[in-house]
């Protein structure tokens, strides 16, 4: 009894083990294939593959796109117009791996009843093999949720979601290239401005940084400088303006007061842009582009730089680098540090490399409020700095006034007094390093 029931027992094991394998297998065989209403792709191609573009839509101008042997895509209808980079890579980018929602009909026959008869948007598009295929956007779902599609020579009808649709549904004011200046902002090499009735001019010095030649050779605040590039390189012309206001815009500029004028030269040539403000409104006319155009109040504004804004107001130049060397005289007292390795040290003495630090640190920060040119008086206070090259400071009080220049340079830089009183009790409180504890 006991053995036969024994055997009973591994029967229904075996048949509820071999019970389960089937299914994990059904289940494991299902999971590899994709449900029956899954809709695939209606495009998939590598996007290297465009040569031409044609985007139709009902009473609209066809929008004709072509990539040129320079593999640069070029607007030729309604207008020849240079495109935007970024504009164009991601329309292809969405056309390469255009993804469907859902399957509606395997083989449809009545397409107008998906408005895919005469499609609200049609986009053809011919590939480097010279085929053209084109991508049909019929009518609107019934929920809303999307559009129904098609490609011209497949008879299957899908739906796609809106922001599919949105991401193809491109105008010329989309794709064109809205910049106002065209220069390479890696390779210019003078940048002239005109603001607050002042003529400026900047140019890079040997170590490619940026300095003042115009109206005198001052030091240039580097960052101001290329703030400056950067956005005469990203100004661009509004195009949401309505037809009627964008007539008016080259009234309105010529009827405004001149903000800004600048020139700018790259390894290219010289391009040019001006900019005049009407009541709020900003406007500019640029040698790269034809017409006037409005622009944003920030372009405006941020080129309404007065001279002080773009001179360097830090007193030393040696910024990150690590000085080998500095020099200290108040009156009549001196000292020397200089860098022995990882050590800094006085008269041959290793000194507290934390207050050393402190120190070059306040004078990496020492800057002026305001510029001067007059108000320099006998000098009682020298500084100099060896990093990449020397650099020596004097600077004097007289009336309340700490006035500081530059070794070789006219400019004079009033300094706050207490920066100045700060660099001096550091220099005073420097302690030598404490002697290491002896090893055990």
């Amino acid at each position: 009894m006991k053995s036969r029931g024994l055997i009973i027992a591994v029967v229904v094991a075996a048949a509820l083990g071999g019970g389960i394998w089937y299914s994990e297998k059904l289940e494991a065989e299902k999971a590899a294939k994709p449900p029956a209403d899954t809709a695939p792709k209606l495009i998939e191609m590598g996007d290297d593959q465009f040569k031409k573009l044609e985007i139709s839509k009902k009473d609209t101008p066809a929008l004709v796109l072509e990539r040129g042997a320079d593999n640069k895509w070029k607007m030729l209808a309604p207008q020849t117009l240079p495109v935007d980079t970024d504009a164009i890579t991601a329309l292809t980018n969405t056309l390469a791996s255009f993804a469907s929602e859902r399957l509606v009909e395997e083989k449809a026959t009545d397409l107008a009843q998906f408005g895919l008869v005469a499609p609200s948007l049609k986009v053809a598009i011919t590939t480097k093999d010279g085929k053209t295929r084109s991508l049909l956007v019929g009518d609107e779902t019934a929920t809303g949720g999307g559009f129904y599609a098609k490609m011209d020579s497949d008879a299957r009808v899908y739906t796609i979601f809106n922001y599919n649709r949105a991401a193809i549904d491109k105008s010329p004011s989309d794709l064109r290239d809205k910049r106002l200046m065209t220069f390479d902002p890696l390779k210019v090499t003078r940048v002239e401005l005109t603001a607050q009735k002042t003529a400026l001019e900047f140019g890079k010095n040997a170590a490619g940084e940026w300095q003042i030649l115009k109206p005198d050779p001052y030091r240039a605040d580097n960052l101001q400088v290329e703030e400056i590039v950067r956005k005469l390189k990203d100004a661009k012309m509004d195009l949401a303006l309505a037809t009627d206001e964008l007539a008016k815009a080259s009234a309105q500029f010529a009827s405004g007061a001149v903000v800004a004028a600048a020139k700018v030269t790259d390894a290219g040539g010289t391009q040019t842009l001006e900019v005049r403000k009407n009541k709020d409104d900003f406007f500019a006319k640029s040698s790269a582009v034809e017409g006037v155009w409005k622009v944003a109040k920030e372009l405006g504004e941020g080129l309404d730089k007065p001279l002080d804004d773009l001179r360097n107001k830090k007193l030393f130049d040696f910024g990150f680098s690590d000085p080998s060397k500095v020099e200290f005289r108040f009156g009549d007292s001196a000292t020397a540090l200089a860098k022995a390795g990882e050590d800094w040290t006085r008269s041959g003495k290793k000194m507290d490399a934390a207050q050393v630090q402190t120190l070059i640190d306040k004078l990496r920060d020492l800057t002026a409020i305001k510029f001067m040119t007059t108000g320099f008086a006998a000098p009682s206070i020298e500084i100099t700095v060896t990093a990449k090259q020397g650099e020596k400071v004097q600077i004097s009080q007289a009336d309340g006034r700490w006035v500081a220049r530059r070794d070789g340079e006219a400019a004079l830089y009033e300094l706050d007094g207490k920066n100045v009183q700060e660099i001096e009790r550091a220099v005073k409180e420097l302690k030598e390093a404490s002697a290491a504890p002896p090893k055990k």
